[in-house]
């Protein structure tokens, strides 16, 4: 049964993550609260780097909330780490929609313009862009040329990447977004977090974790 965000995050929990900085954050991990560990580990695409995924949807109003503290934390982030967005559908055919969304923005180089435009367009203005023709009219008010969007949006291969980003998230156990996951291992579970950056001070210590194992994408 898929979970909602809210109990990925547990945010009404009384305990936290008292964590002074990533190296002491590391040495308090504890395997089953902060994180779990993935068996078989999954393969990663960045190359020579740490690659932290993070599984999302647009449908997620927890995604929106997260959205700028992880962006602001990406901007922050070390050369040698990597972070790929994978969003997943959880087999439902509206989600599958704003995965193409996102993938058709990602096509055309306009993730970095409009991502967070998405959540605010469908959480806060309402638009229910898990649907097609209104997906095309909010690309084309936002200055996106609509025959490349058109094409990216039913081009070949695209279903593929939506269905390859769902058999990732199976791949990875995600049961809840947003969740993270770091260099094909690890993945964030933070049931003490209250807050969303110490979710990231749990990423951060395991990040280094995965680099003092040598756990690269190779």
């Amino acid at each position: 049964m898929t979970r909602l965000p809210g109990s990925l995050f547990a945010l009404a929990l009384a305990a936290s993550v008292a964590l002074s900085g990533p190296a002491a954050a590391q040495a308090q991990l504890q395997e089953g609260r902060d994180f779990a560990t993935l068996s078989p580990a999954q393969p990663v695409d960045a190359k020579g780097k740490v690659e932290v995924v993070e599984f999302f949807s647009y449908a997620c109003p927890h995604c929106k909330d997260f959205d700028p503290t992880l962006d602001k934390w990406i901007r922050q982030l070390p050369k040698d780490v990597e972070v790929r967005k994978v969003p997943v559908t959880f087999k439902r055919a509206a989600w599958a929609n704003l995965a193409k969304l996102y993938y058709t923005l990602d096509a055309l180089g306009e993730t970095g313009r409009l991502h967070g435009k998405v959540f605010e367009a469908f959480h806060v203005r309402n638009i229910n862009l898990s649907e097609e023709k209104a997906a095309m009219d909010w690309a084309l008010s936002q200055g996106v040329d609509m025959k490349k969007f058109q094409e990216a949006w039913n081009g070949f291969g695209m279903a593929g990447r939506v269905a390859q980003g769902q058999a990732m998230a199976e791949a990875y156990k995600i049961g809840g977004v947003p969740t993270l996951a770091v260099a094909g291992k690890y993945v964030v579970v933070g049931k003490a977090a209250t807050t969303y950056e110490d979710l990231l001070r749990i990423a951060d210590a395991l990040i280094l974790r995965a680099r003092s194992e040598g756990l690269v994408g190779k």
